[in-house]
């Protein structure tokens, strides 16, 4: 069936990160007094950031998860660190060939949409940095917190079917850099899921999830499109 519709996770997948999510994330939860190991950090990546904070206050500091006003603070911190790093950065850019897909995508005249783990108030400063907020080539872009669950729920996906006018979901390829991304296209039945190594999991770490592909480059993604 013929792709009518590619669905491109943001950090790690089409922009440049350095762990700078991680970082973030980590300085966040220093500034309340706790120290969350890396290695747990990369592995909530690409979940709404709420959420993650959620889970990792649970599996550290147990008796802390259920302070909602804790995890605010938490959350905030995160979210200004994240939005003053990338409005900053001199070396925000996408990721090689990003553009170059989405422009090969729309040649073919097959959507192109951006989701992210990110909310709307980090989301909207990237793409206002990279040029991509009302740009040609991305026809639409969702954030966890316009949906009822972030990944891995379908939602962000089901919404973008309705907001894009694909009716299905055989016809989406989810492309995204996590295990949340890969779960997220399996929950939304999208007929394809690759996963790339430009972000926060190895191809190791990746093949554990079982994607369809791996690849090391958005460039090898055409490959993949009917």
């Amino acid at each position: 069936m013929r792709t009518a519709l590619v669905v491109f996770d943001i950090a790690g997948t089409t922009v440049v990160d350095k762990g700078n999510v991680a970082d973030s994330f980590i300085a966040a939860f220093r500034k309340q007094g706790f120290d969350i190991p890396r290695e747990a950090v990369n592995e909530v990546m690409g979940y709404r950031k709420i959420e993650a904070i959620q889970q990792l206050l649970s599996r550290f500091y147990s008796t802390s998860v259920s302070n909602q006003a804790l995890i605010d603070k938490i959350h905030t911190a995160f979210e200004e660190t994240m939005l003053q790093f990338y409005m900053a950065d001199k070396d925000l850019s996408p990721l090689p060939f990003a553009e170059e897909t989405f422009q090969w995508l729309q040649n073919k005249r097959i959507k192109v949409a951006l989701n992210t783990g990110f909310t709307r108030y980090i989301t909207e400063g990237i793409l206002y940095k990279l040029s991509w907020k009302n740009n040609p080539l991305i026809d639409a872009a969702i954030c966890s917190d316009e949906v009822p669950q972030g990944r891995p729920a379908p939602f962000m996906i089901q919404t973008l079917m309705e907001q894009l006018g694909v009716d299905d979901a055989s016809k989406i390829v989810k492309v995204g850099d996590t295990e949340v991304d890969v779960l997220e296209g399996r929950n939304a039945a999208c007929g394809l899921v690759v996963s790339v190594t430009t972000g926060a999991y190895t191809r190791y770490q990746l093949e554990t999830y079982h994607p369809d592909h791996i690849i090391d480059s958005l460039s090898e993604l055409s490959a993949y499109i009917r």
